[in-house]
């Protein structure tokens, strides 16, 4: 799974071939953050040593969970919240947004051939595409040294940040973007699963 989600080719050799299909598809995950399913959780207590907690969490590959672009941490929501219907943004306002921010990335990269979007681009153009200002250079930098983040994830947070500012029909990556990137990749927190 690791190299299709890296080359977006998956590959099938035989004794006497090779055969290379495309493919684009985006996985979407979830699971318990420990076997109890506490872990962190703002109200209930969590039953599992830091041990336990470990070891469920080592069950991710690390080089699978470095190709992962976004992995957060889903707290419950309580009843106020759920029941608060004054500040629901509406699912057709979202869609018309994530549009827009598409038709915004198919005008970025209408001379590259066979990239639609920021998802897709290598790490040789983002060069070009996700330049950051010296604020969000150095903020990614202590990012990167103080997690032991890899050029994985780095490539990730671009590719995120160079997305949100879309989302907003902006076209100038901040360090509130990169900021906003980095808190999507929570499990590379040190120290997260114990």
């Amino acid at each position: 799974m690791r190299q299709p989600l890296e080359d977006r080719i998956i590959t099938i050799s035989r004794a006497k071939s090779t055969c290379d299909y495309p493919e684009s598809f985006m996985l979407v995950s979830s699971m318990k953050p420990c076997p109890c399913g506490f872990h962190n959780h703002p109200e209930k207590e969590c039953m599992c040593s830091s041990g336990m907690v470990q070891k469920y969490f080592n069950r991710i590959s690390g080089p699978l969970l470095d190709r992962i672009d976004i992995h957060i941490e889903v707290v419950p929501v309580k009843y106020d919240k759920l029941s608060d219907h004054s500040k629901i943004e509406k699912s057709d306002v979202v869609r018309q947004r994530v549009v827009r921010a598409r038709a915004i990335q198919s005008k970025r990269f209408e001379t590259v051939r066979g990239v639609y979007a920021n998802a897709q681009i290598s790490s040789s153009m983002q060069r070009k595409f996700c330049q950051l200002d010296k604020t969000g250079g150095r903020l990614l930098k202590t990012a990167m040294e103080l997690r032991g983040l890899s050029a994985r994830a780095y490539d990730r947070i671009l590719k995120v940040a160079r997305t949100i500012p879309d989302l907003a029909e902006s076209e100038i990556i901040t360090a509130e973007h990169i900021s906003e990137a980095i808190n999507y990749r929570n499990l590379d927190r040190e120290g997260w699963a114990g």
